[in-house]
């Protein structure tokens, strides 16, 4: 049954929030007891001069996450460019990213997705034996139905008891994975418990989703660049899993300071982050430029296409960077 957005009266939202409050915060066991809350950034993938992978920068983007203080590391994502990545690159690159999380702080999850079954067990087996502290899978492209999204999900957690993100865009276009879906899935299979919310209503589902946490949900994520997280962690979601690491430890900080419980300092540096993320919208390539700026890519090199800069787009990122400079940690 389709999920319809309930209506939500200001009465109803306060109480949601002051609900969420006294949520305990959820620690649960991954590999190494790592928590799944948290900044999780999805990394980017970085390419040499002539277009190839750059897996030692791909190593190194571990090392810079890690000093930024996030909570957790995900990659292959949209925001990794996946798409364009090859098997074979996506597994050398599952490789090398187990390798350099080894002994850090931040939780590894590996995109396990394919538009099949057969494809995503092929991932998922080489990455259950690399001892991620999680996986995440985008729906199967080729699914008409969520019978066949559920047939994913459960040979998924049939390879690995890890943690296991269900991302609620980016599969069937015509298949819609509901809040009763979700629900369902998480109780018959709870590593299924972790929820990247991205299907709109967006905020009105992580609502009716916080309704059945912690038990079958464990967390629910927000992602969109984080566009909406001052408002989703006000909600009492549990963290936000976007490409951003060219702004890790913002995020990083921002959800350290709503743990904190300093909402005020929360709002005024989100703003400053804005101010980055809208750009994006007006400066094609702008956070790669920020990747080389910050000394963690090499190249603006991307298979997406091909970016520059004027002199005038180069002063206005400066401009708008100058007031996160700051709050950097690396």
């Amino acid at each position: 049954m389709a999920y319809s957005p309930p209506t939500v009266t200001r009465r109803e939202c306060l109480t949601a929030l002051a609900s969420a409050a006294m949520l305990p915060t959820l620690r649960v066991a991954a590999a190494e007891g790592k928590p799944m809350r948290g900044a999780f950034m999805i990394l980017s993938t970085p390419y040499t001069a002539g277009g190839e992978v750059d897996y030692d920068l791909l190593g190194l983007e571990v090392e810079f996450c890690d000093r930024c203080r996030v909570e957790g590391l995900v990659w292959p994502q949209n925001s990794s460019e996946q798409r364009y990545l090859s098997r074979d690159e996506r597994l050398r690159g599952f490789e090398v990213l187990a390798r350099a999380a080894r002994g850090r702080a931040p939780a590894l999850i590996l995109g396990v997705q394919a538009d099949d079954t057969a494809g995503m067990l092929e991932y998922a087996r080489r990455a259950e034996a690399l001892e991620p502290d999680g996986m995440i899978a985008i729906p199967p492209t080729t699914a008409t139905s969520l019978d066949d999204f559920r047939s994913y999900y459960e040979a998924l957690c049939g390879v690995t008891e890890r943690p296991v993100f269900v991302q609620t865009s980016g599969g069937a276009p015509n298949v819609v994975p509901t809040v009763e879906f979700l629900v369902s899935l998480a109780r018959e299979f709870p590593q299924c418990g972790y929820i990247k919310e991205e299907h709109a209503p967006v905020q009105q589902r992580m609502l009716a989703l916080a309704e059945h946490r912690p038990n079958p949900i464990t967390s629910i994520f927000g992602a969109n660049f984080g566009r909406a997280w001052i408002y989703e962690m006000r909600l009492g979601t549990d963290g936000v899993m976007t490409g951003g690491v060219m702004y890790a430890d913002i995020y990083a900080a921002l959800w350290e300071l709503d743990q904190q419980g300093r909402h005020d300092e929360v709002r005024d540096l989100f703003g400053k982050l804005l101010l980055m993320l809208n750009l994006d919208n007006l400066i094609p390539g702008v956070r790669l430029y920020v990747l080389r700026k910050r000394g963690v890519f090499k190249t603006l090199v991307s298979r997406r296409g091909e970016y520059s800069f004027t002199k005038a787009q180069v002063d206005e990122i400066e401009h708008r960077f100058a007031a996160l400079e700051p709050h950097l940690r690396a």
